[in-house]
């Protein structure tokens, strides 16, 4: 049985859910409700605007089109991990492009032609949905592991120094901070994983569930994304601190405050 479809006024009368955040906030005075209107307002044009543009790529069905959507997609991503992490554009933003793109495109490509493989997966229809969620998950860790790395090192400086001092290499000195950077930035998506069916039933499989697919089949495809999802975040987040340090740290080990927007010592 195919999904019914949302009518726009059924659509609209959706919104009357947003009355009970809204009244919260409104009682306990948090400032939070023109946020939320305007948070509201974006997510409603952006989707309206994406739909419009997906079906497009849809009907089009170009590889090259395809793949030119998806740099777009991993520009906006880097800009937003770079500003999340009150960072400076200008050091990170081709680091963190490369890695976003090499931790989005292996499990994609790894999940289309591998795992889907004979169905013909290389349709726009599979390559956006699925690099548009592994990217959504990559750009939170990211946020998480780039900017507990370098506040990390900005704030525990002398530590950082006295194993530099004591005859550790640069790897050796950072090896500590990478390590608190990756676990803060994975334990999330591991936590997601471990609790997944018994605290929630995933977006995936309940979309594929609500298109007619079998529960057991729903379920195959949702094992196979989170792991496609997990995977890409982890090749992410390393390769974004592995490349971007090259620009930030110096041969000497000194980190160049330059890269933090509020320029604090």
């Amino acid at each position: 049985m195919p999904t019914a479809d949302i009518q726009y006024g059924q659509l609209l009368l959706g919104y009357g859910l947003l009355l009970f955040p809204l009244a919260v906030f409104l009682w306990y005075g948090i400032p939070l409700i023109g946020q939320t209107l305007i948070s509201a307002l974006r997510m409603t044009v952006q989707l309206l605007f994406i739909g419009f543009y997906l079906q497009v790529l849809f009907d089009l069905d170009n590889l090259w089109l395809n793949m030119t959507w998806l740099a777009v997609m991993i520009v906006v991503a880097d800009a937003s991990i770079i500003r999340g992490c009150g960072l400076n554009y200008r050091f990170f933003m081709m680091p963190l492009f490369f890695s976003l793109f090499l931790g989005t495109v292996i499990p994609l490509l790894i999940f289309l032609l591998v795992i889907l493989y004979p169905t013909p997966s290389l349709e726009a229809r599979f390559i956006i949905p699925i690099s548009g969620m592994i990217l959504g998950n990559c750009l939170r860790a990211d946020i998480v592991g780039i900017q507990n790395f370098y506040h990390a090192l900005r704030q525990r400086e002398k530590e950082y120094f006295f194993f530099l001092s004591s005859g550790a290499s640069l790897q050796e000195a950072i090896r500590p901070f990478l390590r608190n950077a990756l676990q803060a930035a994975l334990a999330p998506s591991l936590a997601t994983m471990a609790t997944m069916g018994l605290v929630s039933v995933p977006g995936m499989m309940t979309g594929i569930m609500m298109g007619g697919v079998n529960p057991a089949a729903a379920i195959k495809y949702q094992i196979a994304i989170m792991i496609a999802i997990f995977s890409g975040t982890a090749i992410t987040v390393t390769l974004a601190i592995y490349f971007s340090r090259r620009r930030t740290i110096s041969a000497w080990g000194v980190l160049n405050q330059a890269i933090f927007t509020d320029r604090q010592t």
